[in-house]
């Protein structure tokens, strides 16, 4: 029997799957790396911190396996978007990593669009100018750290990182460089324009590669440490969305994911790049070959849930926590949550809007509470289905992966919000299975990658949306959508509230 690996190097945790030819996970390794909150709005992580867990969970899972090493045939990745990484000319890392979920990029944002211009800059790279994206982190480690900024040669995104220092080689994938606002994501390469125009030197950025070419073996020294074949061949890999879609089956027209982990996306395969959703939801390029995808983001989705645990249980599991859900009625006694701890992405690009519970009073217990906070997390991700929708979309089903998996009340929820059957995965091993996938198809187990999904991925169970229960969601979807309007004032004059030392 032979066997890949995927590894999914997500915000708190590095994930690593063995997987064997049949599809079936074999062993499964996490680790995690601690955050870094210097200010508010600031996130980072010392980038050798994912390397040492990612060698260390390989050593471990090589440790517990009882076959042989040199059947472990390719490895690839996954990797948390849009993060910054400079190195400079040795390869060595300048500062910790600016992570996808800081905030300190406004100003850089609003120069971008003085520089390049919205509708240009949409143009090309088929996304707005936003805080999470790494170009703006580029742009503000120039203007505040220019000493720094000088040694920079090159930047990576987290999980090529990782990669480099397994192999050595520097790399970039088309999938990744899309979330960077650098690339021109229908020419697939990258923007001289949009360096131009800023003053950027293009050679900052790295060579390109798809998601599924073989970019080098492991080294010798990392597989003397980890147990692995110094020949095992390692692939690029995808964004960590991407690898989600791949790991879900997104692999043709029609097909829509729905993933909640720390943040939330609706996702949607697209064949080509010639839509225009005029900013409104990202459009990157897909891991498979040839294809694209769109995407809206909640930031705070499991966030959101992990949040309240944290301040209100947190003794208790996510299993005692969301025991009681399926007793509250659609609507939660009439409380509603916005999801919005760190601002928000879709529909609404703003940094600066704050979450909120709304129609509180003193009948309400905290089962209501929880309920709400799942409705809300759901509402937020249903604002994006709405773009697809409005666009001539047809989306009846829809597969849902990561924690809002977990639980049967969230996916029924998830049914009854969306108006579409909830496809629940009988293995959903999210980005790291997407990243498996491409280390098997990269090693040429399979023709297609979505005949290499049609082997690995099995449907656990399906749920079906409750006619009654999506009458009353579409009601209080409407009250949901005003409470942005009506709050964004508010967050605006509390915040620097929330910022005083």
């Amino acid at each position: 029997m032979n066997y890949v690996i995927g590894i999914d190097l997500g915000t708190s945790a590095v994930k690593i799957v063995l997987v064997n030819q049949a599809g079936e996970v074999v062993q499964e390794i996490s680790k995690g790396y601690p955050l870094i909150h210097e200010k508010h709005g600031y996130s980072e992580q010392n980038p050798e911190d994912w390397v040492n867990q990612t060698i260390e969970g390989l050593s471990e899972l090589i440790g517990n396996f009882d076959g042989n090493p040199k059947d472990i045939e390719g490895i690839s990745f996954s990797g948390q978007m849009h993060g910054l990484v400079l190195l400079d000319k040795n390869h060595d890392v300048l500062r910790n990593a600016i992570l996808w979920n800081d905030t300190r990029t406004t100003v850089e944002c609003q120069d971008i669009y003085e520089m390049v211009g919205e509708e240009r800059l949409l143009a090309i790279t088929k996304n707005p100018a936003l805080e999470g994206f790494t170009l703006p982190k580029i742009l503000w480690v120039r203007k505040h750290e220019p000493e720094i900024f000088k040694k920079a040669a090159v930047f990576l995104l987290p999980k090529d990182y990782v990669r480099l220092k397994l192999t050595g080689k520097l790399h970039m994938e088309y999938s990744d460089a899309a979330g960077t606002l650098l690339l021109d994501v229908s020419k697939k390469e990258w923007s001289q324009e949009v360096c131009e125009l800023l003053g950027l030197d293009v050679g900052i950025c790295p060579p390109l590669v798809e998601s599924f070419d073989e970019v080098g073996l492991i080294m010798p020294e990392i597989a003397e440490h980890t147990g692995l074949w110094a020949s095992t061949r390692v692939f690029a890999g995808g964004a960590d969305n991407a690898c989600g879609a791949i790991g879900a089956g997104i692999l043709e027209e029609g097909k829509t994911l729905c993933s909640i982990g720390t943040s939330g996306v609706v996702l949607s395969y697209e064949e080509t790049a010639a839509k225009d959703f005029g900013g409104k939801v990202h459009y990157f390029n897909h891991g498979a070959p040839g294809a694209f995808y769109t995407m809206g983001v909640t930031l705070a989705a499991g966030y959101s849930l992990s949040w309240f645990k944290d301040v209100f249980a947190k003794n208790e599991s996510f299993d005692e926590l969301l025991g009681d859900v399926g007793s509250v009625p659609v609507g939660s006694n009439g409380l509603l949550f916005t999801p919005y701890l760190v601002g928000e992405r879709t529909p609404h690009a703003d940094a600066a809007i704050r979450g909120s519970f709304i129609g509180l009073d003193g009948s309400h217990v905290r089962k209501d509470f929880v309920r709400a906070v799942l409705e809300g997390i759901t509402f937020s991700l249903n604002e994006s289905i709405e773009i697809f929708r409005s666009s001539g979309k047809t989306i009846d089903s829809v597969i849902s992966i990561g924690g809002g998996a977990k639980n049967s009340d969230w996916l029924q929820i998830q049914a009854d919000i969306f108006n579409a059957k909830i496809v629940k995965l009988a293995s959903e091993q999210g980005p790291a299975m997407g990243a498996a996938m491409l280390a098997a198809y990269g090693c040429r187990w399979f023709t297609t990658l979505k005949e290499c999904g049609d082997q690995f991925l099995k449907v656990d169970k399906v749920y079906e949306p409750n006619p009654e229960n999506v009458a009353k969601y579409q009601k209080l979807f409407e009250v949901y959508k005003d409470v942005y309007t009506h709050t964004k004032g508010l967050s605006g004059r509390l915040i620097d509230w929330g910022r005083q030392e």
